[in-house]
């Protein structure tokens, strides 16, 4: 049985139609907020989730008492608790997270569960888990195996994910799953001649504002160089884009998701590929058209960066930031900014420290919390199992709402900061009552009469706005 990637794989993974010109800039200020001992866990692929009490969660893939892996949090200023240490039964090898509408975190693991093909659980912030379901429970594996990417939920409620293996043609699936832990396979891959529709779905699945799911596979479609995908909640699948179509100067494997940005496309990168054959940033139209924006290694020595496997984050400011996973002054990876037509600014790069102790070799992407600094992980450096650092380019706060749509009527949370004294909210400009939970969060409902557009928080020393539109539907 074929397999993309394997646990251990992971635990020792160091081993152009637009082309834009990368600028380097004077090193950043990096904060390395925790460094992992195996104790308290190894090797955080996955990236961090920032949840409405302030605090950041995220997982490490390996480690601690049974060396399966934990889930954290970790404050702002980087007090790191360990909220769960993974047995094998409960699961192994934890993916990333999300924080769902009930205030609990969902998420998979690779491994582990009652056929040892992975699970979705779900956790509590103060660390109770749950295993919701256990892959590989039918006949043949074809509810599918090995999810190597976390959930995304859906304006219904439900969660819907990915497996890499498994499913009907063993080349992976598409799946929902309530948050009770109701599975549906709504679509295994490799389901046409040569795989034409895609094969071995790495990446998380993003939601987009038609209520469609788009996601990418590593391998399958017309050059067996991975795909573009959209999926309807009900498991309709059409191929939007297969890579390599261009000499491979369009990219190729992507292992990474995409992030819908605020004018309607779709963002995100590949692994390989592109005009120096070590990766690309591209941008695809909901239809299916894609423009290469950035070819990485464009400069002398890959200064700016090679294989970015991480998906992107589009920062309030508009831009969108990333990591790659090697390349950089040191070959230790980057953070780099990128701009919606493809100006490239490498941000910072790994192991500029000596004996690598401010991190090594990026995996996962950012995330930018509401004090407007980024957040993420690298999977070695620091004490050689693993770093969380901070990265702080000058960008100001604001605020997030969970969710990101709803109709009018529906209750919305608010996290910010420091939201103390504030005096009003509003979506685009139509006031809302509100209450103050804490200084980090206010609850809220959609108004009567909103329409689509920020959500502002006046406090007293400014008006805060949403880093993306909130989407008001019928």
């Amino acid at each position: 049985m074929k397999r993309i990637v394997s646990l251990a794989k992971r635990a020792s993974a160091v081993l152009t139609l637009c082309a834009a010109t990368a600028i380097a800039l004077p090193a950043q200020t990096l904060t390395t907020l925790d460094t992992f001992d195996y104790t308290d866990g190894a090797y955080p692929y996955a990236g961090l989730v920032q949840a409405t009490n302030g605090d950041l969660y995220g997982t490490t893939a390996s480690g601690a008492a049974s060396g399966y892996g934990t889930v954290f949090k970790i404050t702002l200023s980087g007090t790191l608790t360990t909220l769960h240490t993974f047995e094998g039964t409960d699961g192994n090898s934890p993916n990333g997270l999300v924080q769902a509408t009930n205030g609990d975190f969902y998420g998979t693991t690779y491994g582990g569960g009652a056929s040892n093909d992975g699970t979705v659980f779900k956790i509590t912030p103060s660390g109770t888990l749950t295993t919701l379901y256990s892959f590989c429970s039918q006949s043949g594996c074809t509810d599918g195996e090995e999810p190597y990417a976390g959930l995304v939920q859906a304006t219904n409620g439900d969660f819907y994910g990915t497996t890499e293996a498994g499913g009907a043609n063993d080349g992976g699936t598409v799946f929902k799953i309530t948050p009770s832990g109701t599975l549906t396979t709504l679509y295994s891959f490799c389901a046409q001649s040569g795989c034409t529709d895609g094969e071995y779905p790495l990446a998380g699945l993003v939601q987009a504002t038609n209520g469609d799911l788009y996601g990418t596979t590593l391998a399958g479609g017309a050059n067996d160089q991975g795909t573009v995908f959209k999926i309807t909640p009900s498991g309709t699948l059409t191929t939007l884009y297969s890579f390599c179509s261009q000499s491979c100067a369009d990219g190729e494997e992507p292992y990474a998701g995409l992030v819908q940005a605020t004018n309607g496309d779709f963002y995100g990168t590949t692994q390989s590929g592109g005009a120096n054959f070590v990766g690309t940033v591209f941008r695809i139209t909901p239809d299916g058209m894609l423009t290469t924006l950035y070819s990485f290694c464009s400069q002398s020595g890959c200064t700016d960066g090679e294989n970015p496997r991480a998906a992107l984050v589009q920062a309030a400011n508009g831009d969108f930031y990333g990591t790659a996973y090697l390349g950089g002054a040191n070959n230790g990876g980057t953070v780099f900014k990128i701009t919606p037509s493809g100006t490239l600014t490498t941000l910072y790069s790994f192991c500029s420290q000596s004996g690598c102790t401010d991190g090594e070799y990026p995996y996962a992407g950012l995330v930018q919390a509401t004090n407007g600094t980024f957040y993420g992980t690298t999977v070695f450096g620091g004490a050689d199992l693993g770093t969380v650092f901070s990265l702080a380019v000058g960008l100001g706060p604001f605020v997030k709402t969970l969710p990101t749509s709803g109709k009018v009527g529906e209750t919305v949370e608010i996290l910010g900061s420091d939201l103390t004294g504030a005096a009003s909210v509003s979506f685009n400009g139509t006031a809302a009552t509100f209450a103050l939970v804490s200084r980090y969060l206010i609850t809220t409902t959609v108004p009567a009469g909103a329409t689509t557009g920020k959500v502002q928080v006046v406090i007293p020393s400014r008006t805060l706005s949403s880093n993306v539109p909130y989407r008001v539907l019928p």
